[in-house]
């Protein structure tokens, strides 16, 4: 079995004479690498992504959200938090009653999520350490404070150093008049206290407010339309979510994070799957270079696979020996390539060369996380591939019945 692989390794590495035959075989493998090296950088970059999402949604949705299985809003009393306090492994539930309003400050108009947030919000969200501007403060002695999100404060003006009102409408509940049109609108005044900033689609429509201005607003008394629940760090949210619906009973419905998000999560795997398929359709073109190599490199040997024939060998042992020359000129490219690939996500994982030109993004270099099973997988793929291609074309220039050359 090894004297097929030490014909092989001759046909390489020979160095009597570097000929055509051997340049185009070391192209070969340098076009095989290069996808290679791609496929397990693009995969990386797609792990950062999906980390960096995952990051971002630990900070706007809390672990466990429980809303009311009829209606939009739900009886604040009618939830015992007492007995969801008691569960082991859960941290902390707080009430939020939120709902699209009309921001007014200073002239400029914009459209916004207000949501307002009870006393024990902060134990469920770091908010806190999000502020980039003022402190999160929501009730100033008697004054109505707000926390808003940098995108939107950007849109708006917002300077948490003046103390300019703003305004917030919503449509009334009820009937209302229509000889007086601005009856249909109900209004507030919010100070600004704070700014946050965490992501772009989340920062630029999102105010924080108290639960019980955003309950006189709306006309909810006592109502919220969720309760938010801190799980403990290295807990399984899955069954702590069991534990939690046999407490409030069928009139609820609870989510973790990963079911809020699942068409983020999922659309992020198609992303990653389907930059790796074409990617491999380009790895797989570039495979078939090794097929010429191949071809020129039996007609070339004919005189040695005559005298390597009369000698006693099979046809079996010449395809093997061929076989496995594809094989070597395959498994460098690709051995170069993952070595290629490792190292540079390794390089931007832990330094960060390569900057994203955007201000308002969370980082400012792309992310990495590399993941050994993308590369394991990336290592097989490419094994697979080189030997099908190999065999097919070796078949066809060395003939069962007898040697054609």
């Amino acid at each position: 079995m090894r004297l097929p692989l030490l014909f092989a390794k001759r046909y390489f590495s020979s160095r009597k004479s570097l000929s055509v035959i051997n340049i185009i075989s070391r192209v070969s493998s340098f076009a095989i690498g290069i996808p290679v090296a791609a496929m397990v950088i693009l995969l990386s970059v797609f792990n950062g992504f999906g980390a960096l999402v995952e990051d971002i949604y630990d900070y706007a949705d809390s672990d466990i959200t429980i809303t009311p299985a009829k209606g939009k809003v739900f009886v604040a009393d009618s939830l015992d938090r007492a007995a969801l306090m008691a569960l082991d492994d859960v941290e902390g539930v707080s009430l939020v009653l939120e709902e699209n309003v009309l921001l007014d400050y200073r002239g400029r108009r914009q459209i916004a999520r207000l949501r307002g947030v009870d006393e024990d919000y902060t134990q469920v969200m770091p908010m806190e350490s999000l502020i980039v501007d003022g402190e999160y403060e929501l009730l100033f002695g008697e004054r109505e404070m707000a926390v808003v999100g940098r995108g939107l404060a950007g849109e708006l003006g917002v300077n948490t150093a003046f103390y300019n009102p703003i305004m917030v409408y919503t449509p009334r509940r009820g009937a209302v008049s229509a000889l007086l049109p601005m009856s249909a609108l109900k209004s507030g005044a919010l100070v600004p206290s704070g700014v946050f900033a965490l992501e772009d689609g989340i920062d630029g429509s999102l105010v924080l407010c108290r639960l019980e201005f955003m309950q006189r607003l709306l006309d909810y008394d006592a109502r919220a339309t969720s309760a938010e629940i801190k799980v403990s760090s290295g807990t399984d949210v899955e069954k702590v979510l069991e534990r939690c619906a046999e407490v409030v009973g069928d009139d609820y419905v609870l989510q973790t994070r990963y079911q809020k998000n699942a068409a983020v999560y999922r659309i992020m795997k198609y992303e990653k799957w389907g930059v790796f398929l074409i990617i491999f359709l380009v790895m797989i073109i570039a495979s078939f270079s090794m097929v010429g190599a191949l071809v020129m490199l039996i007609i070339d040997k004919r005189e040695n696979i005559k005298t390597i024939i009369t000698m006693g060998a099979d046809v079996d042992f010449v395809r093997r020996i061929f076989v496995n020359e594809g094989l070597i000129i395959g498994m460098t490219g690709a051995a170069a390539g993952l070595v290629l690939g490792v190292v540079i996500s390794m390089l931007q994982e832990h330094f960060g060369f390569v900057k994203i030109n955007a201000q308002s993004f969370l980082v400012d270099a792309y992310p990495v996380v590399l993941q050994w099973g993308d590369v394991l997988g990336v290592a097989v793929a490419v094994i697979a591939v080189n030997f099908i291609i190999t065999t097919f074309t070796v078949a066809k220039m060395v003939p069962k019945s007898t040697i054609t050359l």
